[in-house]
């Protein structure tokens, strides 16, 4: 009699310090999370704080400049803005060419904020956006591996992202560029599509579809997730692991987002006829049949479903074929076969080099080096495989997602540096997985040893809060059939048994589990100590690996700290001492920053899309001086820029890009060949160079005068003297050098006017050998042949 009551009792208050405790667990959790995002923008303002708040780069300042004519002009004008600044006499749609989620986002927050009366210029914004969307990316982060594996590993992987130096190298302040928000796009759509597939809701199947129409506003990385999510789809079917859950958190993704990605200018058709997105139809058909199957399977009787089965798997393997043969049709007669430039060079990483130089030319497309990832994730690299392993244990379908995304992000960085940012978010994913799960293994164990505290640890007071729960309900049922339960009460007391046994097995299981003290005391200080080095190093990548802006240069040395500021000195000379219409040509990396910063117009410029207007620029800069001047002047060209850095050593000038130069030019123009730029293979600029090294206008521009400053002509980056140090230009004049001899402006002398004498003894040389010049065909020469 008096069991039964005391149980009861004991219920309500059991139920309330659990109530008060995920209470309690759920308010320091938030606040665990606005410090996260707190840390994960105040780490990404050392830029500002140590240089000034500026836009870095390159890219950032199209972005930049994309966005004062949207806060000026207005969303319709952007969309239909030709820009006749860029790739002259061609032109550039931008609203029809540019991912426009970071532009309007951009916009979006500088509206708000004037509407609030917070008048913050759009360049402020546009610094703060990327450190902003770092801690949306952290929050979001949490909210994805908590699906996976809970709290507490969630807030762990939410803190590594935050402080990650592989996404705090492409968002610092200032860093405004598409993966400023595309990363927090890309995170936060997985998520929704994890969280649709464990509760199976509609509602976050549209939400899934809608954060996806956004990364795909965002980044062309966006083919990522429409392949990484139907492997995955496509893993669950071939392991048994089909449901409605599945279906329901695949399928609007495809039919909806597939909509609304086409309805990106940009994107547009593509979404629907390029080789990336073909997988995404193709296990789409078959999770339909697959689903079929299973429909089937319940209505039917075993015999029939046999025949069933059949007839669909025979229709669904047809109409396979049958658009496989369409896909096949439709790619065909593409030589790349519906695939870009950029998806093949992953999944071959000679094919850029072989045919796309302008691909391979990219530093950031290269494949990194192994120091390189303990740069730019340190001692993740040693967590992760602990954490693919933890998440085998066991292994759900959101689990699974992690080991795939895990897997294909590790091979996608391996072929190029830059997609280190993809990698970034699953090594810190599987990371706090790893170590969350080692917190909770050491700690119990320690629990578990400890004289006074093995009897009131959480794993009891949880198997007593679930034992208490079957209780409650018996109370309940004992309330409303009071008298039954007092006419049997060994029922009860064989019932309390049978609860008391599997508590106290459960327990034991748990000890055995336990590690000994010493082993985990020690593991604990080992990890604590590990989380001390990552984030010392964090905090060093942030505040001197990453946070000088390219457009200003600083060294140190025994005399102190110096500051290069000879791109700003060097666009603001063009923007005050030229005309608004002149043109001026560079190599393809200093175009963006051309046209936002001095305001004329280029020729080339970061975009890339058209391959043979850069090689004609590379094949000016590989041309002796008076080809280049012709080229050039046939370009309306008044200014050349070249970037120099033998004086003070920088090491990413034009001579160290040439060959890029040459090789791209070579691509279109067969007359310039690497071959005649190299000495026994080797790239030199000293005595030993070859004479169309010598001659080219690209070494001209970049050394004369150079032996002026030293008397020697020793360049501080190839560490040697030049070979040719006295000439003079007859087609070039210099008009203007920074003071660093970083940056040098030359102007195309005009054409010589034609003396009156000399074009009467031509017009008689021309009359007397006019047969001779008819028959041999002799014309005009082409300047670019």
């Amino acid at each position: 009699m008096a069991a039964p009551e005391t149980s009861t009792a004991a219920v309500p208050t059991l139920y309330t310090n659990n109530t008060l405790r995920n209470a309690f667990g759920g308010v320091l959790s938030f606040f665990i999370l606005l410090l996260i995002g707190v840390m994960a923008f105040s780490i990404r303002l050392f830029s500002v704080i140590k240089y000034e708040s500026v836009i870095h780069e390159f890219d950032p300042y199209f972005n930049y400049r994309v966005t004062q004519f949207l806060a000026k002009n207005g969303i319709y004008e952007f969309w239909n803005w030709f820009d006749d600044r860029t790739w002259y006499p061609l032109g550039r749609v931008i609203g029809g060419t540019v991912y426009p989620g970071l532009t309007l986002t951009a916009g979006t927050i500088w509206w708000l904020l004037n509407s609030l009366n917070i008048p913050l210029s759009v360049e402020t914004v546009c610094v703060f956006t990327a450190p902003i969307f770092s801690a949306f990316a952290s929050w979001a982060t949490f909210l994805l591996t908590k699906e996976v594996k809970g709290t507490g590993a969630g807030l762990t992987a939410a803190a590594l992202l935050a402080m990650v130096p592989s996404y705090i190298s492409r968002s610092v302040a200032g860093s405004y560029d598409n993966e400023a928000v595309a990363i927090f796009a890309l995170i936060f759509t997985f998520y929704l599509y994890i969280k649709t597939l464990n509760t199976g809701s509609l509602f976050y199947a549209t939400l899934n579809s809608i954060a996806y129409f956004y990364m795909v506003c965002s980044w062309g990385g966006y083919t990522f997730i429409i392949n990484l999510i139907p492997m995955h789809v496509l893993l669950c079917i071939v392991t048994g692991r089909f449901s409605s859950r599945l279906y329901i958190a695949y399928a609007p993704l495809v039919v909806l987002g597939t909509l609304l990605a086409a309805l990106v200018p940009v994107v547009g058709f593509n979404a629907v006829m390029t080789s990336e997105h073909f997988a995404s139809f193709l296990v789409f058909i078959i999770l339909h049949v697959v689903a079929f199957v299973y429909y089937i399977k319940g209505i039917l009787s075993p015999k029939m479903f046999k025949v069933a089965v059949t007839l669909v798997v025979s229709v669904g393997l047809a109409v396979c074929c049958a658009v496989i043969a369409v896909l096949i049709a439709l790619v065909a007669s593409s030589p790349t076969k519906g695939w870009s430039g950029r998806s093949l060079s992953l999944l071959d990483p000679t094919y850029a080099s072989k045919y796309i130089p302008i691909i391979a030319s990219v530093s950031e497309h290269q494949p990194p080096t192994w120091p390189s990832y303990f740069m730019d994730i340190n001692v993740l690299a040693f967590l992760v495989p602990a954490g693919i392993i933890a998440c085998f244990s066991p292994l759900s379908d959101s689990s699974s997602f992690v080991v795939l995304y895990i897997a294909t992000s590790v091979y996608f960085s391996g072929v190029m540096v830059r997609l280190m940012l993809v990698f970034a978010p699953a090594a810190c994913i599987t990371s706090g997985i790893a170590l969350s799960q080692s917190f909770d293994v050491f700690t119990r164990s320690i629990k578990f040893q400890l004289p006074g505290i093995s009897s009131n640890t959480e794993v009891d007071a949880a198997e007593t809060s679930s034992a208490t729960a079957e209780a409650q309900n018996d109370a309940v049922k004992t309330e409303k059939s009071e008298e039954t339960s007092k006419n049997r009460p060994s029922k009860k007391s064989k019932k309390k048994e049978k609860e008391e046994k599997p508590s106290t097995k459960a327990k034991a299981e748990k000890r055995l589990l336990a590690l000994p003290l010493d082993s985990s005391v020690i593991s604990l200080l080992l990890l604590i100590l590990l989380g001390a080095f990552y984030v010392v190093h964090c905090v060093w990548a942030a505040a001197e690996a990453y946070s000088a802006p390219s457009i200003v240069l600083t060294s140190r040395s025994h005399d102190g700290l110096h500051v290069f500021d000879d791109f700003r000195e060097a666009y603001g000379w063009l923007r005050h001492n030229t005309d608004v219409d002149d043109k001026v040509a560079s190599w393809w990396d200093y175009g963006y920053q051309t046209t936002a910063m001095a305001n004329r117009t280029v020729i080339v410029d970061n975009n890339t899309w058209n391959n043979t207007h850069i090689a004609t620029v590379g094949t000016a800069m590989s041309s002796p001086e008076k080809a280049a001047w012709e080229i050039f002047h046939s370009l309306d060209v008044k200014y050349v820029l070249v970037v120099f850095g033998g004086l003070v050593g920088y090491p990413s000038d034009d001579i160290n890009k040439f060959l890029w130069m040459v090789r791209i030019g070579g691509g279109v123009f067969p007359h310039i060949k690497e071959p005649d730029y190299l000495r026994d293979g080797q790239y030199r600029i000293d005595s030993q160079a070859t004479p169309t090294m010598l001659n080219c206008l690209m070494y001209k521009l970049s050394y004369y005068r150079f032996v002026e400053t030293d008397g020697k002509g020793f360049d501080r980056v190839r560490q040697t003297e030049i070979g040719k140090k006295h000439f003079k230009l007859t087609h070039f004049e210099e008009v203007f050098t920074t003071h660093h001899w970083m940056v040098r402006i030359y102007k195309l002398k005009p054409p010589k006017n034609r003396i009156r004498g000399k074009t009467k003894k031509s017009k008689s040389k021309t009359s007397s050998t006019s047969s001779r010049g008819k028959r041999s065909g002799s014309g005009k020469k082409n300047p670019w042949q």
